[in-house]
């Protein structure tokens, strides 16, 4: 598998520029920095602008992408599948002639375009509709020919912003094992998303960015297992609410309740070395149906890594510190 790398990157937004992100590799994906703007938008992060200049859609001011350690042309970025967040696609062409359109300009000959074309809406599930101009096609379907555009040209590295946006569970699930199937074939795949519960079913490697700085990076279980350990009891008792046991578990390191998954029930969280204080407590509280190690989650990973400082604040304070 190769590197792809992003050194001393510059892009320029309404002057604001500079600011730290990754670059991916595959198969065990690591990241090196570069520096990227953070866009203007609110939650803007640097990710789409990344891809963008790997792509060549947005030129840097400075800086290099390579692949491999060999700075990418026209030639190589013609092998990348790319799937932007935005549409891509003409919406008064027609779904079959538009992906062997693009095939083609992948390089395939017509009828290995044609081939597949015909092969990518086949296992995308909008085979019915090669026929229909894309703008016919609902949001979900726009978005199975929009990862199908990236796939027709046999690419060998694909780059995919947001595939998941707009998705009902099936289309999710089928674009999930089409990626899957991508990567076990041996194809680099990065790709961008919010659905973090997509996200830690489906990648090996994992980075969260805030304001163009890298804040986490690891695979799903090193990431899980930042912040220290937290312990999970299940407490069965009838008239036993959460204000409740809260200030029963007043004393314990960082303590939460919430409704269990099951009527009558109330899952108790806290942090410390062990589980025995929450094992004496619970035990206090009502019937013990469950103890053991707490799983976290990508989502309260991210929320953790949101609300700590943001590089560019640690900068500053360094700045000042020095100063």
């Amino acid at each position: 598998m190769g590197v792809l790398g992003h050194r001393l990157l510059s892009n320029r937004l309404d002057g604001r520029h500079g600011a730290t992100i990754p670059s991916p590799r595959r198969p065990a994906i690591r990241w090196r920095r570069a520096t990227l703007p953070s866009p203007r938008r609110s939650g803007g992060a640097g990710k789409s602008t990344t891809m963008r200049i790997t792509m060549g859609v947005l030129e840097a001011d400075s800086g290099t992408t390579t692949w491999d350690g060999v700075e990418l042309d026209a030639s190589f970025r013609r092998s990348i599948g790319y799937m932007p967040e935005e549409r891509g696609l003409y919406p008064k062409m027609r779904v079959g002639e538009q992906l062997t359109y693009l095939g083609r300009l992948h390089g395939l000959s017509k009828s290995a375009a044609q081939a597949s074309s015909d092969a990518w809406t086949e296992r995308l599930g909008v085979a019915e509709r090669r026929d229909d101009d894309v703008q016919k096609l609902s949001l979900g379907n726009q978005q199975r020919v929009q990862l199908a555009a990236a796939l027709v040209g046999d690419p060998a590295l694909l780059i995919l912003d947001e595939p998941f946006s707009g998705l009902d569970p099936v289309a999710v699930e089928v674009m999930s094992d089409v990626i899957r199937e991508r990567a076990a074939a041996g194809v680099p795949t990065l790709f961008s998303s919010h659905q973090l519960d997509v996200v830690e079913r489906l990648v090996d490697r994992v980075i969260i960015i805030r304001s163009g700085g890298l804040v986490a990076d690891g695979t799903v279980e090193e990431l899980r297992a930042t912040g220290g350990r937290r312990w999970r009891a299940v407490v069965e008792a009838a008239r036993l609410d959460e204000a409740t046991a809260l200030a029963a578990m007043a004393a314990l390191p960082e303590p939460a309740a919430a409704p269990g998954r099951l009527p009558g029930t109330l899952e108790l969280t806290c942090g410390g070395p062990d589980e025995q204080a929450l094992l004496a407590v619970a035990t206090r509280l009502g019937a013990l149906r469950e103890l053991g190690q707490a799983r976290r989650g990508l989502t309260e990973v991210f929320r953790e890594a949101l609300a700590a400082p943001s590089p560019a604040a640690q900068s500053s304070e360094k700045k000042e510190a020095r100063a």
